[in-house]
């Protein structure tokens, strides 16, 4: 390199919320991609915190069992355990979609903005009628 030429200076950039989530722009795949890793915190988070704590509830005694079955009348339970389903259920879409990427289908640009597509409305549809059955609209 010749003493004329210099090399370019390094740009730093101070990161903030603004410029994570307006300036930096993720496609479709790649929000998927990190919701597919907030789901399965939230699944493997939920287990010891709440499943398991339900769990040992139901099999107590029948009363404690009557006890839960009549706690899941109220609006803040169904609303964890709804958030408990949609994260399982974008996790089993996503996780669908992963494994047909490791066997090689749908890896072309058109094909993976398709399905991240699906992955989102699956699982968003499949949360709704959850939801519609869990809180007793039809």
């Amino acid at each position: 390199m010749s003493e004329n030429q210099k090399k370019p200076n390094r740009e730093f950039r101070n990161l903030s919320l603004r410029n994570i989530t307006v300036d930096y722009k993720l496609p479709l795949p790649g929000k998927v991609s990190i919701l597919h890793r907030v789901s399965g915190a939230l699944l493997f988070l939920a287990l010891p915190i709440i499943l398991v704590p339900l769990f040992a509830a139901s099999v107590g005694s029948p009363e404690s069992f009557a006890n839960l079955g009549s706690g899941f009348g109220g609006f803040l339970l169904k609303l964890i355990l709804l958030v408990l389903i949609w994260g399982f259920m974008h996790h089993l879409c996503a996780g669908i979609r992963y494994l047909t990427l490791d066997f090689g289908r749908g890896l072309e640009k058109a094909d993976a903005q398709k399905s991240a597509k699906l992955v989102l409305i699956v699982s968003l549809v499949l949360t709704v009628i959850f939801a519609i059955k869990m809180f007793g609209v039809l």
